[in-house]
């Protein structure tokens, strides 16, 4: 009888999937995740189940979905196709911000070192600065699948409290001059720049980094759905049934990993404060950098939009709009700010392949 199994250990998972499952349903943060991922930890702490045994459910979703590395670049498909470069395109220096925010990753990699991780457990613990939650478990589960669920429960965390991290990092980086540039439309991209760019990506990125091929180039492929316009199809069932498919396959195969035994341990505890560190790092780096550029540019730009360089799409880059439209409200920042964002998305990418191409 399993309830006479029941540890210490296995109820205090089954509080914090209870946490998980309040913040989703009655804070909506990240909902479509937290609930399977919590049902996950809910289950998995069930004694004498066999979901986790060698042919047990939990097992099989973990074991072909996410261990063998296909889910992850599935959910960027869905991306791909849900994502408009747009208008990185239109005003590409906004790249730069993108690639700054990733210092995040560098700067947590370097500081989890410092703690006493291996070099793989490193590499696993700084993604999380990335805040892009499919990257994040793609890397860990490459590196150091041990620290999978606290590395997938933190990046998501975080990527939840963008509203509450990037608004005071933002702000005790720049002043209310600053935070008040208005900047100018942009410019519209045609059609045919937008279907060449997933491809012109493809053969850039990947050539300079291999191993971000599986993110990048099911990425790319999402993106080249949407934008040829010819299979409506497929773009439809990338960015809805199988987004969701594999994201109650995702959630559940990573909630089953925070097991009592897996997840109630230092470990976790250094996982989580060194992550909101590395967020803190990504936020101010995207900020820097624009100041950085303003000073050699004639046209200014607003350096709240370089906070958005975090992958949280599109969530940093309303955050970011709202606080210029405070400051003044003839600001409108959200297109400028997905410029960033988006470039953080594939930012994080190249660095997850670059991380996995120096650690294994």
């Amino acid at each position: 009888m399993g309830l006479f199994h029941l540890t210490a250990g296995n109820l205090i998972m089954w509080a914090v999937a209870f946490v998980l499952f309040y913040l989703a349903i009655k804070k909506q943060i990240e909902p479509l995740l937290l609930i399977p991922i919590g049902f996950g930890v809910f289950i998995a702490n069930f004694p004498l189940t066999g979901l986790l045994g060698e042919h047990g459910l939990f097992e099989m979703f973990y074991k072909y979905g996410i261990s063998n590395e296909l889910i992850p670049p599935l959910i960027f498909l869905g991306l791909g196709a849900m994502t408009d470069f747009g208008p990185v395109l239109a005003n590409p220096k906004t790249f730069l911000l993108g690639a700054a925010a990733q210092l995040g990753v560098y700067g947590a990699f370097f500081g989890a070192l410092l703690l006493g991780f291996t070099l793989p457990e490193a590499g696993a613990i700084g993604i999380i600065g990335g805040a892009d939650g499919p990257t994040s478990i793609f890397l860990s589960n490459a590196l150091a699948p041990h620290l999978l669920g606290a590395v997938a429960v933190a990046a998501y965390s975080y990527m939840a409290l963008v509203p509450i991290i990037i608004p005071p990092v933002a702000k005790a980086l720049t002043t209310k001059q600053e935070r008040s540039i208005v900047m100018t439309q942009l410019r519209m991209v045609s059609k045919g720049e937008k279907i060449v760019f997933p491809l012109l990506a493809c053969i850039i990125i990947i050539s300079l980094v291999p191993k971000s091929a599986p993110l990048i180039s099911m990425f790319m492929l999402g993106n080249l759905f949407m934008e040829c316009g010819v299979v409506e199809r497929l773009t439809d069932v990338s960015r809805n049934a199988l987004m969701n498919i594999v994201t109650i396959l995702l959630g559940l195969g990573v909630g089953s990993r925070m097991t009592a035994t897996t997840f109630l341990r230092l470990d976790t505890i250094g996982v989580f404060t060194i992550g909101i560190v590395a967020f803190i790092i990504a936020c101010a780096g995207g900020v820097l950098m624009a100041k950085l550029m303003n000073v050699f540019s004639k046209q200014k730009i607003n350096p709240l939009i370089g906070a958005a360089g975090v992958s949280a799409v599109p969530m940093a880059a309303r955050v970011v709009h709202m606080m210029g439209a405070k400051e003044n409200p003839q600001n409108y920042l959200l297109m400028h700010a997905m410029g960033p964002n988006v470039a953080g998305v594939i930012g994080t990418a190249v660095c997850a392949g670059a991380l996995i191409s120096a650690l294994t």
